[in-house]
């Protein structure tokens, strides 16, 4: 069984997401967390919240409201 990727992006592409989430207000950075965190599918969450420092309820609450659009 082949083992996942607990990095999917690179490490140049992870500094250009940091600096571009810490650049948008609250609700911009909620809406980009959940969108990377929904491109990557299974651990996707965990992987994003991690990677931006924010909360996965945050990530999770953001899908949520996009559900509901």
């Amino acid at each position: 069984m082949e083992e996942q990727i607990k990095y999917p992006y690179s490490a140049k592409t992870e500094r250009w997401m940091k600096m571009f989430y810490e650049n948008l207000n609250e609700k911009d950075r909620r809406h980009y967390a959940a969108i990377e965190a929904h491109k990557l599918d299974h651990g996707g969450i965990t992987y994003i919240s991690e990677l931006l420092n924010c909360a996965r309820s945050t990530i999770h609450d953001a899908l949520e409201e996009f559900k509901k659009k």
